[in-house]
């Protein structure tokens, strides 16, 4: 078992920041991500559009590219967000809605984990990262968009898109516990997730 993302001393760098205004992307070649988000009770709130980026994080877009085709992240919970800082989803093991989420944010997919593949993109907000756990080339299916700038992340953990359209989603998006580092009782959810090529 392993726990996926960032460490405790890394979210406490994050400090107290704020929502972001929309930030202003440029949708790229793509391919993109889109995501259908819903509460708990499946009422929908809306879409979210990642532009993937496959000239900086080719294999890490690959697997995400296949993992959403395949409908591994339909129904896929937002297990952990931490209000200023991110929304972490994507494991398509312990995460599904309506069934026990409580070891959400333990697991992957049953592909190999993934080499880092680090690249000059910054994790402003909007930002899309690969979570992971200590071990650099350790992420599999799980990743997190940034509310805010989180630099600090930079060169630690690898960039594979960014936010694109819905903003005003990502950010009505359940907030977790801060105290329980971010966990969200009855999370919103990836309803649908399909790729525009």
């Amino acid at each position: 078992m392993r726990k996926v993302l960032i460490s405790a001393a890394l979210i406490a760098m994050a400090g107290a920041a704020v929502a972001q205004d929309a930030p202003k992307a440029t949708d790229g070649p793509g391919p993109n991500m889109v995501i259908e988000v819903a509460d708990a009770a499946g009422k929908p709130k809306g879409t979210i559009v990642l532009d993937l980026l496959a000239d900086k994080a080719p294999n890490h877009v690959e697997r995400l590219v296949q993992l959403a085709k395949s409908g591994a992240y339909d129904g896929v919970v937002f297990h952990r967000v931490i209000d200023g800082f991110m929304a972490q989803t994507g494991d398509v093991q312990h995460g599904k809605q309506g069934a026990d989420t409580s070891m959400a944010g333990m697991g992957g997919s049953d592909m190999p984990d993934l080499k880092a593949e680090f690249n000059d993109m910054s994790f402003q907000a909007g930002a899309v990262g690969m979570a992971r756990s200590q071990d650099p080339d350790s992420a599999n299916s799980q990743f997190f968009i940034d509310l805010a700038p989180a630099t600090f992340l930079d060169g630690q953990y690898t960039v594979v898109g960014q936010l694109v359209e819905g903003w005003d989603v990502l950010n009505a998006i359940k907030k977790g516990d801060s105290a329980a580092n971010g966990a969200v009782d009855k999370p919103d959810y990836m309803a649908r997730v399909t790729i525009a090529e």
